[in-house]
């Protein structure tokens, strides 16, 4: 089963796996929209999100990086 946008903390351990040099503070939400799609494991809709969940994965990658 894969990944969902519900699935935030997961979908942070994976993205900052995927792209370790990245800053999370300076990723857009365009960008990180696109990134979640691209992983591997994702397997949602595309378009069944908004900004309080890609808000949501930004945060939980920043504290992976803490």
């Amino acid at each position: 089963m894969g990944l969902r946008w519900t699935d935030v903390l997961d979908i942070a351990i994976e993205l900052d796996e995927a792209h370790p040099d990245v800053d999370p503070l300076k990723v857009n939400f365009v960008d990180l929209r696109n990134w979640v799609v691209a992983l591997p494991d994702f397997a949602d809709d595309p378009e069944k999100t908004g900004e309080k969940i890609l808000e949501a994965i930004q945060m939980h990658w920043i504290e992976e990086r803490e």
